[in-house]
Order: structure tokens, then C-alpha cells, then sequence
């Protein structure tokens, strides 16, 4: 399965973006307000300067303590991030993802955000499609 058939699968494919001056408290509201586990840090919304997930967060309040919410973002925010595109097949996605350790895989299209995916999205897709080898290799077997 491709990266675009499983932004095409998703219910909400908008992407939340936040600039680089909003604090570490805002982006966890944001978080929270939204209920998902990552926003993207962008100066202009079309390219990902930066990502900060929920496990970010905690890690600077358990390192310094309640008084990092006021910090800006981008003080904590992933620089190097790491995206696919389009045409990517789940299983090259879920590897990136493995190997990086991390959850959520932004998607660019000639060098433009398009989409947002996450580890279970990738996962969804995959056991969606091993289900459709199974049917199909079951359907051999019967003769159908």
C-alpha cells in the first residue's frame, strides 16, 4: 500500500502546524485541545521546520521541571525531520519509523507538506493488506 492511499483512508487529513515562537504549555494544549500526539513546527505552513511530540514534552518537564512551559517550542523541537512522500510504499515508511524510533512521519509533495501519518495509520494500512493476501491466497486454495 501506498502513502497516498492511506491519506486517502484517513478520516481527518488536515495537518496541525504551530510557528517556532509558541511555548512548550501552548503546543501542549494544542495537543491536548486536538487530542493527537504531534504538531508541526512551521514558519509558513507549506514546509516542517520542525516536529515536537507529547513524549518531548514530558521529557523537558521531567528534565527541568514545570518552569520549560514557558519556553519557546522550538527550543525542544525535532530539527531534522524525517518525511516521505506520495508514491512511498507503508512497509519503507514503517521501517523509517522503527529504526528512528518515532511515530508520526510528515508527507511532501514537491517539497510541500500534504499530510500527516502516524505509526497506527501505517500499521492499519498494513494488516489491511495482509487481510487482502489472506483472502486472496485462501480464494487460490479453494479454487475460486
Amino acid at each position: 500500500m501506498l502513502v497516498s492511499q492511506i491519506l486517502s483512508s484517513k478520516a481527518v487529513d488536515d495537518i496541525v502546524t504551530a510557528l517556532p515562537s509558541i511555548t512548550i504549555e501552548e503546543a501542549a494544549g494544542m495537543l491536548a485541545e486536538r487530542r493527537i500526539g504531534t504538531v508541526l513546527i512551521s514558519r509558513d505552513g507549506k514546509t516542517a521546520d520542525g516536529i515536537v511530540s507529547e513524549r518531548d514534552i514530558v521529557r523537558q518537564v521531567g528534565q527541568r521541571g514545570a518552569g520549560c512551559l514557558s519556553d519557546p517550542v522550538s527550543d525542544i523541537m525535532t530539527r531534522e525531520v524525517i518525511t516521505c512522500t506520495r508514491g512511498m510504499r507503508a512497509d519503507q515508511v514503517l521501517e523509517k519509523m522503527t529504526e528512528g524510533r518515532f511515530r508520526h512521519m510528515p508527507v511532501l509533495h514537491e517539497g510541500s507538506l500534504i499530510g500527516l501519518i502516524s505509526l497506527g495509520d501505517v500499521v492499519k494500512a498494513r494488516l489491511m493488506e495482509l487481510a487482502m493476501e489472506n483472502d486472496a491466497l485462501e480464494g487460490m486454495i479453494r479454487g475460486n
